[in-house]
């Protein structure tokens, strides 16, 4: 089957990506985590829509909503924009309000983790759960 590409509107750095990608996929160990936990998370460049992380790491908030194991989560992205629609879900994350973007849950390894920035309040986090269930209903 052949694809028929469109030129990208901006140009995308997979391969410094991948090349992070390879880094991460080889460190040892995992990290402990827990519901309710933000961290910055190293989400690389992604296809479409599909949200990316920013910087020389390739990062970007995530909240942990449900841990599998010491390997998996389930992560939400966060993002500093206001977003008032049914796409994403406010909280705070310390003394700053950020938005959950629903649609773009995802189970992402522990290997991405780089380093823990706050704990949502259980009011929030059970906002959280319950408008992103919700939002798939």
């Amino acid at each position: 089957m052949v694809y028929a590409l469109r030129a990208m509107p901006e140009t995308k750095d997979f391969d410094t990506w991948n090349e992070s990608k390879k880094l991460l996929d080889t460190q040892a160990g995992t990290r402990f985590t827990h519901a309710r936990e933000v961290w910055w998370c190293s989400l690389g460049v992604n296809i479409g829509a599909e949200i990316d992380g920013k910087n020389e790491n390739f990062e970007r908030p995530v909240v942990i909503m449900k841990v599998y194991n010491r390997d998996m989560v389930l992560v939400l992205p966060l993002t500093s924009k206001k977003n008032d629609n049914r796409f994403h879900c406010s909280i705070r994350v310390g003394d700053r309000i950020s938005w959950a973007k629903l649609t773009q849950i995802q189970v992402i390894s522990t290997k991405r983790l780089l380093r823990k920035i706050d704990m949502v309040n259980e009011t929030d986090f059970k906002k959280l759960k319950r408008v992103l269930i919700n939002s798939i209903n």
